[in-house]
């Protein structure tokens, strides 16, 4: 028995060591001639601080799962699970097959592993997904669980070089049908509430979490989402929800009022934002009023989607200290991507991205306080006014008041070390009006072969120095209302897109 705990204690301080980031060395890290050199001691303490213990080992198939794509296993694996907590933890395993499941959720201590060969296929029935109070694209209300959920837990993981099929396509044909039809009656903005789609992965009020390894495809909505938690990790995972179409809202990983989180060496394949840090929408937002704070995200790529690094556009609880280096974005629409609205209060500071390789982008940087006013303000339409209209209506229709409360501000953004060709536009960075500007923006040592260079507006202290930009048209950066801006750019004449188009075909 002695022998036994030893044994237990190795093990756990084993574990313990695994889990021991290796130190940043962030002093190789180049920016150009800024105020003050960064501090970013915080980033030694990103990421899950231990994982399960992994002496005791259940079997789900001897609970009942059964390989069978046609049987439901979501009980015999959802009770493996139960019983390995209730035992103190361990992993829970399943046998090479494809197995059948609604929602699951995993407990402390527990590691459920989707090894090689295991595939779990997520049911089709929107009943195998119980609702419970989450919080969904800024707001809390009612929503179906995830396929795999970890929920109030801590010390949990999910790992494996297995695949989760979401099989979500009957969630993106459904809400196609119903934004035509909400569009018609200008419900816009609620319809992405309404149609109520099955995300992938859900880590919510939990701490100490790990997901690594295992693919993760065609979720119906988003692909893994870590909402009001502390101390995770995402590490290797693959996420390619461009399966048998392109879903609508299929982000690839979504940060979400959460602190202290590392992402590295994942690859991901979406319809909508790659990796995306938010923090609460309009009042329910500023209401809530977390942070999503301290994010180190490393040696990622990103092929095709929305951005490979997007803040916004919930923005209400404020997104700081933000540190993404080595990355590729290949495919991508934006490198980096600034995004909220005027009813969306809150800060997005202290971004830092450097080391990107990426080519057929369509910006490199996007800045955009009063983003897509269609999603992004609520009016509701006379036809429903004096009715008795759900509870998130309610919660989306709430004004911000004062209404500057609801001023987003975006400041301290650093963007450094970029190649990228096959871009159609180098920047689009545009402050709201005269009060309302960016500030402190910090662009160097960037290339870019680019259709068009954009514009910089309503902007305090913008900065762009050694940028080398290849556009047809030289010298043509629009340059309004900035104040204090030093802007240095080498343009090099090019060909434009259409000849050299013209020029492959023939």
């Amino acid at each position: 028995m002695k022998r036994r705990y030893t044994f237990s204690l190795l093990l756990s301080g084993a574990l313990l060591f695994s889990c021991a980031h290796p130190r940043l060395d962030t002093n190789n890290f180049e920016w150009g001639k800024i105020p003050q050199q960064p501090d970013f001691s915080w980033t030694e303490n990103v990421g899950s601080r231990q994982l399960p213990d992994s002496s005791t080992v259940v079997s789900a198939n001897s609970f009942g799962a059964v390989a069978d794509s046609t049987v439901l296993s979501t009980d015999a694996i959802q009770k493996a699970i139960d019983s390995c907590a209730l035992s103190g933890g361990g992993t829970v395993t399943l046998q090479p097959g494809y197995y059948l499941t609604g929602a699951l959720f995993v407990k402390s201590g527990v590691n459920l592993q989707i090894s090689k060969g295991v595939t779990l296929i997520a049911c089709p029935d929107i009943h195998c997904y119980p609702e419970f109070r989450s919080r969904i694209a800024g707001i809390e209300m009612v929503w179906p669980a995830a396929v795999i959920n970890i929920i109030g837990e801590e010390k949990a993981s999910v790992s494996g070089e297995g695949t989760l099929d979401c099989r979500g396509k009957i969630y993106w044909d459904k809400y196609r049908a119903m934004r035509k039809e909400y569009e018609a009656k200008g419900l816009r903005w609620i319809v992405d509430y309404d149609c109520k789609r099955v995300r992938g992965i859900l880590v919510e009020n939990s701490s100490d979490v790990t997901l690594s390894n295992f693919t993760l495809m065609r979720t119906g909505f988003w692909g893994c989402q870590i909402l009001y938690s502390d101390h995770c990790t995402v590490d290797g995972l693959i996420i390619n929800n461009n399966i048998g179409g392109r879903g609508p809202s299929t982000d690839g990983i979504d940060i979400d009022s959460s602190t202290n989180i590392l992402i590295e060496n994942c690859e991901i394949d979406c319809n909508d934002d790659n990796i995306c840090l938010k923090a609460g929408r309009d009042a329910d937002g500023l209401r809530v009023n977390r942070p999503t704070e301290n994010v180190v995200i490393r040696n990622c790529i990103a092929h095709k989607g929305g951005g490979l690094i997007t803040c916004g556009s919930e923005t209400s609880g404020s997104i700081r200290n933000v540190l993404a280096h080595d990355l590729k974005a290949m495919g991508t629409s934006v490198i980096l991507q600034l995004k909220s609205a005027t009813t969306r209060g809150g800060t997005i500071e202290n971004i830092y991205v450097t080391r990107v390789e990426a080519e057929n982008n369509r910006r490199v940087l996007g800045a955009e306080p009063n983003w897509n006013p269609k999603y992004s303000y609520s009016t509701l339409p006379e036809e429903y006014k004096g009715k008795e209209i759900p509870e998130h209506w309610q919660t989306m229709l709430t004004p911000v008041d004062p209404p500057e409360k609801g001023y987003p501000h975006f400041r301290n953004i650093y963007l450094s070390h970029v190649k990228t060709t096959n871009v159609r536009e180098f920047i689009s960075a545009s402050g709201e009006n005269d009060s309302l500007r960016l500030e402190n923006f910090y662009l160097h040592a960037i290339e870019a072969q680019a259709q068009k260079a954009g514009m910089i507006r309503f902007t305090r202290n913008f900065n762009a120095t050694e940028i080398k930009l290849a556009v047809p048209e030289p010298h043509s950066m629009l340059l309004e209302e900035n104040e204090q801006s030093n802007v240095q750019i080498e343009y090099v004449r090019t060909v434009s897109y259409q000849n050299t188009a013209e020029n492959q075909a023939n």
